[in-house]
């Protein structure tokens, strides 16, 4: 199973149409695929509540919060491929990914010397983020910080971008004079198919590797 996860607050736009393209190449390769609309579900952040890391505890090594997320957490632990997607808030994921994530990987670190993860088997992680600025990898630290973290607790990590994405229905109704609507447009038309291509491709490899 390839478990697809859209971190956007708006369906259907930039980054539920990357992800959305990576599982349709994973399902055209042969694999099972699952998409997740995170903002679709009831859900919070890690409280620390400590109980994933209690030795003999009925939680350890897995989050004990039970509400919205925790089907999709039971469900990404079992996948073979875990894709992600978010658009870039002020050089950031969304707040609902970050608050994945927090679950994620804390239920899966433990304190120790040498040995720091919990869980035992290693998944790959394919992140597409998505982002209004033209120039690709223009967020090094963000793209440093969460490839690390997921290749360090979940598995080998590969991530790509959409950059200079369409943000807005109708750029003349909003107050976003900086940005050039036409050159916007162009771009949606142009460059965002390949971006859609290259999304495809990450799924159908994923489904690849997945089958070996």
């Amino acid at each position: 199973m390839i478990i697809g996860i859209n971190g956007s607050p708006r369906k259907h736009w930039n980054t539920q149409q990357m992800v959305a393209s990576a599982l349709k190449g994973a399902g055209d390769a042969g694999a099972e695929t699952k998409l997740y609309n995170l903002y679709d579900l009831n859900y919070r952040g890690c409280t620390c509540c400590q109980a994933c890391l209690l030795l003999g505890g009925p939680s350890y090594g897995k989050c004990a919060m039970r509400d919205g997320l925790t089907q999709v957490l039971d469900d990404i632990l079992a996948a073979d491929t875990l894709i992600l997607g978010s658009p870039v808030y002020f050089g950031d994921i969304t707040s609902g990914m970050r608050a994945l994530c927090e679950r994620l990987w804390y239920a899966g670190l433990r304190y120790h010397e040498t040995d720091k993860v919990i869980y035992t088997r290693r998944i790959p992680v394919k992140i597409i983020l998505t982002t209004g600025v033209e120039d690709a990898f223009a967020h090094k630290p963000l793209n440093s910080s969460i490839t690390e973290t997921m290749n360090m607790i979940i598995g080998p990590v590969e991530l790509i971008e959409a950059n200079g994405t369409w943000q807005f229905d109708d750029y003349s109704k909003y107050d976003a004079p900086m940005f050039d609507a036409g050159a916007r447009r162009k771009r949606r038309e142009e460059i965002f198919p390949k971006d859609l291509e290259r999304a495809y491709e990450m799924g159908r490899r994923a489904a690849e590797e997945a089958a070996k």
